[in-house]
């Protein structure tokens, strides 16, 4: 009984997670590009301890001269915030937190994630969702901790 339970969580938790992906399960190579922005595989993946989220930001999106907003999130299975990643080359400084920071041109940019919660506190083996926000549109993958 105990591991029909256990199923059936584990069913569940997977069938509200996949809310938190705007796209089809598994979300296509170019994830988000419709929108004007590419969110790509996370390499390596499986990672341990620490991974690099790589993201595209057409020219589209600057059309209008305005900077875009991003912000980029690591979600468990239970759609909690696990993580920030910090920007990797960004002109505010390395290490800055992606989190509604600005960028000014189109490029293929990278985040960095060590593996750790808010804490500072290795995450679980297990599967994260990644979660891309370009102004105010929002895009996810999966990626794999694995021990």
């Amino acid at each position: 009984m105990r591991r029909v339970l256990s199923v059936l969580f584990v069913l569940l938790t997977l069938s509200g997670a996949s809310a938190l992906l705007s796209a089809q399960e598994p979300p296509p190579a170019s994830a988000g590009q419709g929108n004007g922005f590419t969110l790509e595989q996370n390499y390596p993946n499986p990672f341990n301890p620490e991974t690099k989220i790589p993201f595209v930001l057409d020219e589209s999106l600057f059309a209008d001269g305005r900077p875009v907003v991003v912000t980029l999130r690591i979600f468990n299975l239970l759609q909690q915030v696990v993580a920030i990643p910090v920007a990797l080359g960004h002109p505010s400084g390395e290490g800055v937190e992606l989190l509604q920071l600005e960028y000014f041109l189109p490029g293929r940019y990278e985040a960095f994630w060590e593996g750790t919660d808010g804490s500072g506190r290795q995450v679980a083996s297990g599967i994260y969702f990644m979660q891309l926000t370009v102004n105010g549109i929002s895009t996810a993958r999966k990626m794999y901790v694995l021990k």
